[in-house]
């Protein structure tokens, strides 16, 4: 509460999710009949929905076109915070997922055509107005991934990073290695797209520290390293920590990593410690696999899971040792 006895503002983190998705789930439902829910999807908007659950009332910019942009349209404006959608001539993605076998099968997926120069000017410049006003800012990546150019990733870090904009990035290469070079303050990454920035193995410790120290050489303050079921490997300076969650058996991990961003954003825009940060975005992780994906938790429940997270400090490698 401030003075006026009004609560405090939320902190804001802009989201920089190009390309929101319509998705179409088919579940089981008692009895043997099928039950069909509509949700929007995606990268961004699980990082959105996860942020705005532990705190923080989220920006999120992207594209949206065509008719299943008309059919997102009302599904992600019942969505916390604020949007800032450019217009396309393209439609919006798609796709249907089957969960009635117990696990997912892609069905059938559509993604839009590249959007055209003007309208990726029109994204350049609200996501940098978002960042400067929040003051951090999570880059994801685009659907297709070659449906934007490495120069669209570098031109907006290189130009909010001049502003003192602390920028998270969930990103694949070769937008990854577009954003290091203007700067990002942590980067989160999965053991297979680690080996295809380093294009080499990461399966060993020194691998896995090598490779850290490449990506934070080449721009980044601090490297996460998702690995499905296994420990999370954080990278930060010469520190090296495992990051444990607790497993559970019966769950999905669609929108895990996503899950663990949105929550680590929202608790490094309140001034969270990073230790904190990185307990609640595990445990955001683990509680979406609970319900089956989506970015969305009970921020009571991961508050709750949380103290149940590993977080040890491990013995200093040498990258070049062996």
């Amino acid at each position: 509460m401030n003075l006026s006895g009004a609560p405090a503002p939320r902190p804001q983190v802009a989201i920089l999710g190009p390309h929101p998705v319509l998705a179409v789930n088919i579940e089981p439902y008692p009895g043997g009949a099928d039950e069909i829910h509509f949700h929007p999807g995606g990268q961004g908007v699980w990082v959105a929905r996860m942020a705005a659950a532990l705190g923080a009332d989220p920006i999120l910019c992207g594209f949206l076109g065509g008719e299943t942009g008309q059919l997102l349209e009302p599904l992600l404006a019942g969505m916390p915070g604020e949007r800032r959608f450019v217009r396309t001539a393209a439609d919006s993605g798609s796709f249907i997922m089957d969960r009635r076998g117990g696990s997912y099968e892609r069905v059938a997926q559509a993604f839009g055509t590249p959007p055209g120069r003007h309208e990726v000017d029109a994204l350049v410049s609200a996501t940098i107005a978002a960042a400067l006003r929040c003051g951090l800012l999570v880059l994801c990546n685009p659907l297709p991934g070659d449906a934007l150019s490495e120069e669209f990733y570098e031109r907006i870090v290189a130009d909010v990073r001049g502003h003192g904009v602390r920028v998270l990035a969930d990103l694949s290469s070769p937008r990854l290695n577009a954003a290091l070079r203007g700067g990002l303050d942590l980067v989160k990454i999965n053991d297979w797209e680690l080996a295809e920035y380093v294009s080499g193995p990461v399966e060993d410790p020194h691998d896995l520290a090598r490779a850290a120290s490449r990506i934070m050489a080449d721009g980044s303050q601090a490297v996460i390293i998702t690995r499905g079921e296994r420990s999370a490997m954080v990278f930060r300076g010469e520190d090296r920590w495992e990051l444990t969650a607790p497993s559970f058996s019966h769950g999905f991990r669609e929108g895990c990593g996503d899950s663990m961003m949105g929550a680590m954003a929202a608790i490094l825009a309140t001034g969270g410690e990073w230790d904190h940060a990185l307990r609640i975005g595990a445990a955001a992780g683990a509680v979406n696999f609970l319900r089956c994906g989506l970015g969305s938790a009970d921020p009571d429940v991961v508050r709750e899971l949380a103290p149940s997270v590993q977080l040890e400090l491990l013995p200093r490698l040498d990258p070049a040792a062996r």
